[in-house]
């Protein structure tokens, strides 16, 4: 079960990171070119600022795990996620963007599944 948590727990941060990453380098206008119309609903410092609690989590997912430091951290970045893809799914729902909600259902329940064994039988 610890590598499966691992390798979620993998594809979590890289998810996050890469769509962390995408909202702080790039303009608010291309995002919503780009098909992420949601963030005319925020301002860019809204936007930057999901981008950088993403970037963030992403981070807190993995690395106090690898250098054992801290490894609390690992099950509070998960819950944050999962909180984060709460409020994503409802902005999304208001909007009616189902797949988007969907994407956000997945990976929040991931999320939710990484802090829950990381925080009970699987903590480190």
């Amino acid at each position: 079960m610890n590598i499966t948590l691992w390798i979620i727990t993998a594809l979590l941060a890289l998810a996050f990171l890469a769509a962390g990453a995408m909202k702080i380098a790039q303009p608010q206008a291309k995002l919503a070119a780009g098909g992420q119309g949601w963030v005319e609903g925020f301002s860019a410092g809204a936007v930057k600022g999901i981008g950088g609690l993403e970037v963030l989590a992403a981070l807190g997912l993995v690395l106090p795990a690898l250098l054992n430091v801290a490894p609390v951290l690992v099950p509070l970045a998960a819950t944050g996620l999962f909180l984060l893809m709460v409020g994503a799914a409802i902005t999304h729902a208001r909007r009616g963007e189902k797949p988007n909600v969907m994407v956000n259902a997945v990976l929040g329940v991931l999320a939710l599944l990484v802090a829950i064994f990381r925080f009970g039988p699987y903590a480190f």
